[in-house]
Parts: C-alpha cells; structure tokens; sequence
C-alpha cells in the first residue's frame, strides 16, 4: 500500500502545505510494518516489566492481604506496609503532582518518550499489533487479507485475533478491578456455585464487581483494538501541551533534511556521489512503521508519541543501501543546525530543583506521618459548660482512628494555658483500622479560670510507641468572671 493511499478521504493536502481534515469522516485503518532495530527492544523491555508488574502486584500479600489494595467500602487505602485513609488525600496530590513534574523534566531533556514506551495506551496497543501480526501477518499480508471476500481463513485469523484480543482485555480489566477487590475473590466469585437446597446456581459476587470488570474490559478492546493513535492524537492532554516544553536542544526524533533532500528513488548499486539526490530514497518506511500515521520527514509533529520506530526503519534502509545510519534520529534541532547540543541547561536545572525538593518534602512527610489520628468535637447539644460543686466541665467527643496495621492503648493527656484535666478516662486497646469513639469529660477549678473562654489540646499518644501520636485543639468555655 502506498503512501498517498494511506490517506483517507477527508484529508487532502494543498499546494502551500495546509492540510485539510474533515473531522466528522473516519480515518482509514493505519497497517504498521514490522521492524527491527534498537528502539524496538527498547519498547519491549520497557513493556514487559511494566506488564508483569501490573498483573502481579494484586497476587502478592502482606499480612495476609494485597500488597496494594484500595479498598473502598472500609476507605482504607494499602499500598505495601502503608495504610492511607481519605484524610491522607494530601499525599495523593503530591504524588500527582511530582509525576507531572518528573514528566515535565523528562519531556524537556528528551521529549515524549513516555508516550513511545511506557505509556500504557502504547503498551497495549504494541501488545494488540503484535497479535494482529501473528495472526494475519505483516502489513502488506494484512492489506491483502483486508481486500480479499470472505473465506475460511480470513474468518479463523479474524475470529482468532479478536479472541485473544478480547482474553487481553478481559484479563486486564480483571486485573484492574483486583485493585479494588482482592483478586482470590473476584476471580472466585465470578464463578457460580450451586446452591444445595435448591439447586440452583447462584453468583456470590457483587454485581457491581461484574458491570466494572465488564466495562473496563471492553474499554481495553476498544482503546487497544480499534482506537489506537486516535486516542494519543485527540484525547490525550499530553499532545496539546507538550509543545511548550520543548526547545531547541530537547531530545526528539528528527529528520535530518540537510542531508536527506532532495529525496528520491534509486538503484542500492548506485553511490551518493552518482546521485545529485539526498541520502532519503523515498521508500515511505518511515511512514509505513509509524503507529500515529505521520511523515517525519514533514517536521515535528504533535502526533509523533517519539517511539523511533521509524529511526529502526530508515537505519534498515540506510544499511541496504551502505549509508550512514541516523537520517532519522533521537536528536535536537540545535545538533542538526548547529552540530552540538545543550543538555544540561538552565531550564533543566530549574524543573530538577523544584522535582528534587518535592520528593524529598514528600519523604520527609511519609517518613514522619503518624498513623493515628484524632478528632475532637466539642458537645453543643448539651449547655456549653456545667459548674458542678466547684468545678467547670465541658464534655467532647473524642474519635480516635488507629491507621497502624497493629492494635494499640492509647493514653490521653490534655495541654493548655490552665490546668485542665481528664475525668474518668479509661485507656481502652484499639484494633488496626478501627475507629474508637468515646465521650471525653473535661474538668477545671472554678477558681483557676478567669476567662470565658480558652484553648485546649487534647494529645493522643500509644503507650507501645510514643512515636504513633495526634493532637487537635478545641475550645474550653467557661463562666468568666
């Protein structure tokens, strides 16, 4: 299939390089040829730890649960030996947050190489082409195989793509709702059982786990299978901003055209120096690769997701025809123009500063986050204050939340400008994960408060560690004087 044929109808290209795109047309299906090369392997190291990763981390158990499991329903969040609850979404921002940032750094030193291997729409869909390749063979069998009526086996390669296709998806989709629900039971539950006294199968598991397991299986067909760049093109946000991260010296893929113009076929038996053309033949490999559907000998593009298949195709090319490798390369506009490139530069030392010292905020943070917390709310159903015999009492409720993955007994003390204290209280032991709510009465001499009202601290503290430790400050009120 040629270059021009790729194109759909609704795109047309004018004489003063405009294009025209009709965006309520569909695209024409793009056929990607295989290739070898460097950025390939690359792509697939990249991908496979990132797969394993993301298939086994719901297996392992800690204590006899996930290693990470979001729990909803209990609003208890572990991720290894931590616990985080919804009052810890703070943490959550910051890790948003410095992703963006260590994107942002990434993007300016070598452009977007997220998107080209690790993003996981390219890991999918790399996974989804090579089953498409094993099934109906490389881009010119495909093309054929597309075009020919229906037969016996283009029904069995169809119907044998799209099954494990659809097994990706349905193990991914299983696998991303065993974050949420421990993998052992949603597996288990999704098959029925059948009931003894009636007979009857009956299912066990929640139909909510059934509907999402469900939707994002399909969404992982849909995206990988039949969407593809169209997501990285026109739904992606990265696409859009990108551009203002990059400059002259950003690492990216380029086409050199100071040594590839003028382009045009030849014989490989005929030398550079025969020729009065450039280096590039004109063979459309560049193009033919590309998972995006561009022509990097255009420019820079904000489709190109930087992946290099086509520096692998054309350095293929260059090596039939015994020319320098690298007309298509990982490099920066300032090293093709100029033939150096600035890498560390000021802006890359601006976005690591501010990267290194939210991190390192981060950890200090986490290091240092005691996994107990209290809340303590003042009584206002009953008066504000009561005067029995010659003392002042106010009455709280005191919640105590253990966020440890151990019980503990927790002793409270109070602090303040008078000398407030405790009445009644008996430390009580408190599961891992439970919430303990108790009535806290307060109590002060008459005599020994003179205002209306103060500021009162009330500290929770674990006997076993007085490292797990919380404080809240209320109000006390009092008669005044």
């Amino acid at each position: 299939m040629t270059q021009e044929n790729r194109s759909s109808p609704s795109t047309a290209d004018s004489d003063d390089g405009i294009r025209y795109v009709n965006l309520y047309e569909s695209e024409s299906k793009i056929y990607t040829r295989k290739v070898t090369g460097f950025f390939q392997n690359v792509r697939r190291y990249t991908g496979l730890p990132l797969i394993a990763a993301y298939l086994l981390l719901p297996w392992f158990q800690i204590d006899g649960r996930p290693l990470v499991l979001f729990d909803l329903p209990a609003r208890q969040f572990h991720v290894f030996n931590a616990t985080f609850w919804p009052q810890d979404f703070m943490l959550l921002a910051w890790v948003l947050i410095i992703a963006a940032f260590a994107l942002f750094t990434i993007t300016v030193l070598f452009g977007r190489v997220w998107c080209g291997f690790t993003c996981p729409q390219t890991v999918w869909t790399l996974m989804y082409i090579s089953v498409e390749h094993f099934f109906e063979g490389d881009r010119n069998k495909q093309i054929k195989l597309d075009q020919q009526p229906w037969s016996l086996e283009k029904a069995w390669r169809k119907t044998g793509k799209h099954s494990v296709w659809l097994l990706i998806a349905f193990i991914t989709g299983a696998t991303f709702i065993g974050y949420f629900v421990p993998i052992r039971e949603l597996l288990a539950g999704m098959i029925p059982s059948r009931d003894e006294s009636s007979g009857m199968l009956e299912f066990t598991l929640n139909p909510a786990a059934y509907f999402w397991t469900l939707f994002f299986t399909g969404m992982t067909y849909l995206n990988a299978g039949w969407l593809r760049e169209q997501v990285c093109k026109y739904m992606c946000p990265y696409a859009r901003f990108q551009s203002v991260m990059y400059d002259n010296d950003t690492l990216a893929v380029h086409y050199n055209d100071k040594r590839g113009e003028p382009r045009g076929a030849r014989k490989a038996s005929v030398s550079r120096e025969e020729t009065a053309l450039g280096d590039c033949i004109d063979c459309s490999w560049c193009v033919q690769v590309c998972p995006v559907d561009i022509d990097i000998r255009d420019g820079m593009q904000y489709e190109c997701i930087n992946c290099g298949l086509c520096v692998d195709a054309c350095n293929t090319v260059m090596d039939k025809m015994n020319y320098p490798r690298d007309l298509i390369s990982f490099t920066s506009e300032d090293a093709i123009q100029n033939g150096r490139t600035h890498v560390f530069r000021l802006r890359v030392y601006g976005y690591a500063f501010v990267l290194l010292t939210m991190v390192s905020a981060f950890i200090y943070v986490l290091a240092n986050r005691s996994p107990v917390g209290v809340d303590v709310i003042r009584d206002r159903g009953a008066r504000l204050f009561r005067v029995r015999g010659g003392e002042i009492q106010n009455v709280y409720t005191v919640k105590i939340n253990n966020m440890d993955q151990r019980p503990h007994t927790y002793d409270i003390r109070l602090e303040g400008d008078y000398p407030f204290i405790v009445e009644n209280y008996r430390p009580m032991q408190i599961e891992a994960g439970e919430v303990f709510t108790l009535p806290l009465r307060v109590g002060i001499d008459k005599d020994a408060f003179d205002v209306e009202k103060a500021s009162i601290t009330v500290i929770v503290t674990a006997r076993d560690e007085e490292k797990i430790t919380a404080s809240e400050t209320n109000s006390f009120i009092g008669p005044g004087k």
